[in-house]
């Protein structure tokens, strides 16, 4: 898909990745949909794309709200008058043990922080693939979906609930693919393993130091790279139903 002037859509799209990957893309003309929670995050990024001199509009919506996504999805269809991608990029960290017993006291992950998880990272990323691929079909717009998955997926301690929502999301991105694929709608994900985010930021300096060395390349990654690599899935016209893993070798 060539960029230049086509509308994409990025949910947490006020800072971290999300910000990271409006930059990006707004370097090469493309016009942007910004939703998150955060109206002030928003506008900041939103300025920084019309600096770049591409429209940029904002849009506060909570991803896990269906009624929410519905309205914004329409009301986005509205102001564009087309749409030709989404980047499922929004999300948050409640991690903690699932059971933990210190000096005789056991703790559980509560039922809050595990639905809470589900609710942003794996139903909102329905909830907004669903209603975007509805839009596109109706306005016959091709385009991808980019779904923002996690080295996670594949099971991490301290992280029931997030590997659990990022797992659903790497099998549903192949879901997706291949149904959505007759209407010209492509769906592919990324796995970033630890990047250089606030999110990232507020885990304990210890866990943080710890799994930094494991990883082969001995660095963080940065969130331009991941910026980069959505940038690449939404071009390349032959790449769906995929998880490309940007993970600094973590998995090898």
């Amino acid at each position: 898909m060539q960029l230049e002037d086509k509308v994409i859509i990025i949910t947490g799209g006020g800072q971290g990745l999300g910000r990271a990957m409006a930059e990006y893309l707004a370097e090469k003309r493309v016009r942007l949909a910004l939703v998150d929670l955060n109206q002030e995050k928003l506008d900041e990024t939103a300025a920084a794309c019309r600096a770049l001199g591409v429209q940029a509009r904002t849009y506060l919506c909570n991803v896990a709200s269906e009624e929410q996504v519905i309205q914004t999805v329409t009301q986005i269809a509205e102001d564009f008058g087309s749409i030709n991608g989404l980047v499922n990029n929004a999300g948050i960290l409640r991690d903690g043990l699932t059971i933990k017993v210190k000096d005789g006291e056991m703790s559980k992950m509560s039922l809050a922080q595990w639905q809470s998880v589900i609710d942003v990272n794996l139903t909102g990323v329905f909830l907004c693939t669903r209603e975007v691929a509805a839009k596109m079909i109706e306005l016959q717009n091709e385009g991808a979906i980019i779904n923002i998955s996690s080295v996670s997926r594949a099971g991490n301690v301290g992280q029931a609930n997030y590997s659990a929502a990022k797992a659903g999301v790497a099998a549903d991105t192949v879901v997706w693919a291949r149904e959505l694929a007759r209407y010209g709608i492509r769906v592919a994900g990324v796995a970033p393993g630890l990047i250089e985010t606030d999110m990232v930021a507020s885990m304990k300096p210890e866990a943080l130091e710890r799994m930094t060395a494991v990883i082969p390349l001995k660095r963080l990654g940065k969130p331009r790279e991941i910026a980069h690599s959505v940038a690449f899935l939404l071009e390349n016209d032959y790449f769906t139903g995929r998880i490309l893993e940007l993970d600094g070798g973590v998995r090898m």
